[in-house]
């Protein structure tokens, strides 16, 4: 009987902790401090709608010049940024798509339909909006690619962000940023 518990006991450690790192991915899937689809919980459903939605739109957005905010303003402050940079972006996209925080201050979001958002120029005015923290006006730029799934050849994620990034790198350099796909 005490040889049948020994070995039992090392099979339940490692339950207890397979399910604390089931959970561990699971809230992985999701960004902290934003609350948007990470990277990995977001490419997942992109690639399922970017294969089932014939008008998708694929987002990248990048901030612009947003390490000075950290520098000026410290951390806090740019923290207030990407919060309000996710917000904008997942009140544009609506019901109709999935925004995520791919990292740092790169943004990303599919919309299945995009004739039922405001447009691309309403989400560049929108990211572009200065940020209010701790009595400051925070100036916000952001560079913004869009690529069409009718614009590929082949409807795959991968093709379609570096289309997006593509796009989004050839506004970078044009003063005050714009959109463009």
């Amino acid at each position: 009987m005490e040889t049948l518990i020994a070995a039992a006991l090392p099979a339940l450690g490692w339950a207890v902790h397979g399910g604390l790192l089931v959970r561990r991915l699971a809230s992985a899937r999701r960004d902290p401090l934003t609350g948007l689809h990470t990277r990995v919980g977001w490419t997942t459903r992109a690639e399922h709608l970017l294969n089932r939605h014939p008008a998708a739109l694929v987002v990248l957005i990048d901030l612009d010049d947003f390490k000075s905010i950290n520098d000026t303003h410290g951390h806090a402050a740019g923290d207030a940024v990407l919060t309000a940079t996710a917000r904008r972006l997942r009140d544009w996209s609506g019901r109709h798509g999935v925004a995520a925080r791919l990292g740092g201050d790169e943004f990303a979001a599919i919309v299945t339909d995009p004739a039922r958002t405001l447009g691309a120029s309403a989400l560049h005015t929108a990211l572009s909006r200065p940020v209010a923290h701790d009595g400051h006006l925070l100036p916000v730029s952001a560079s913004v690619g869009l690529c069409h799934r009718t614009d590929l050849p082949v409807p795959a994620l991968t093709d379609a962000l570096s289309a997006a990034d593509a796009a989004m790198y050839a506004v970078k350099g044009h003063g005050r940023r714009n959109t463009h796909h």
